[in-house]
């Protein structure tokens, strides 16, 4: 096994199934399968996931809506989408809990790092919404920031991509994939594979970044078991 304990970046987007909106069970439990597969193989796993599928605050600014407020909208998307994955690990047979970056009991716990490692040592899975509590932060950095914080051995970007490309592979049909990549080269080239906030954030603790399509089917237990999948970011 290549990775044991892994931080899983989910984007809203991809949850919400061929269109990208709302709630795709389908889609959930599919995800929901591909984690307990992992988790039942030993690695501990934390998920970050976007709430772009119910909610995003960036286009809710063009809308007139206050930027803050528009931040606070995404956040709670998160937690709506993080409960729903829960439910589905759950279904799935692994035990999962959802902690939030701001206090919201009833609905989850409050984020404390050691309560979260407490649940992945024990076999469960630990979901982190809200983002980091802040406005003017994505989920990107949300999840840079808790895969320092965890110690986790990589960050897996799970998104609809095969791994990060020269130029838009749907735009330039001779678009080039990178195997691998160094932090330089990614700022160097402009390759926005994360916001700039949670790149340096990865970059300054040394944080690999896996990009890999969580869609296709095994990919996920492909790459923490080192196979060649997506593209790894890493010093190098």
């Amino acid at each position: 096994m290549k990775y044991k304990r892994v931080l899983l970046k989910l984007s809203g987007e991809s949850l919400g199934g061929p269109d990208g909106q709302g709630i795709d069970e389908d889609m959930f439990a599919r995800y929901a399968s591909e984690i307990k597969e992992i988790s039942l193989m030993g690695v501990q796993v934390a998920i970050v996931i976007g709430g772009g599928n119910i909610f995003r605050g960036l286009s809710g600014v063009k809308r007139g809506f206050d930027r803050v407020k528009g931040d606070q909208m995404g956040m709670l998307a998160t937690v709506i989408n993080s409960i729903a994955l829960a439910m589905s690990i759950k279904g799935a047979g692994v035990e999962a809990e959802v902690f939030t970056s701001t206090p919201m009991e009833p609905y989850a716990r409050y984020y404390v790092r050691d309560a979260a490692l407490k649940i992945m040592e024990a076999g469960g899975v630990a979901i982190i919404a809200g983002g980091t509590g802040n406005p003017f932060f994505t989920t990107d950095s949300a999840s840079a920031l808790r895969a320092v914080e965890l110690k986790a051995d990589v960050l897996l970007k799970g998104t609809r991509v095969d791994g990060v490309y020269d130029s838009d592979p749907e735009k330039n049909s001779n678009a080039v994939k990178f195997d691998t990549l160094s932090y330089d080269k990614a700022l160097a080239d402009n390759l926005k594979i994360m916001d700039l906030t949670a790149f340096a954030l990865c970059k300054e603790n040394n944080m690999p970044i896996a990009v890999f399509d969580m869609n296709r089917a095994g990919n996920l237990v492909g790459i923490v078991k080192g196979e060649n999948i997506g593209t790894i970011v890493s010093s190098q």
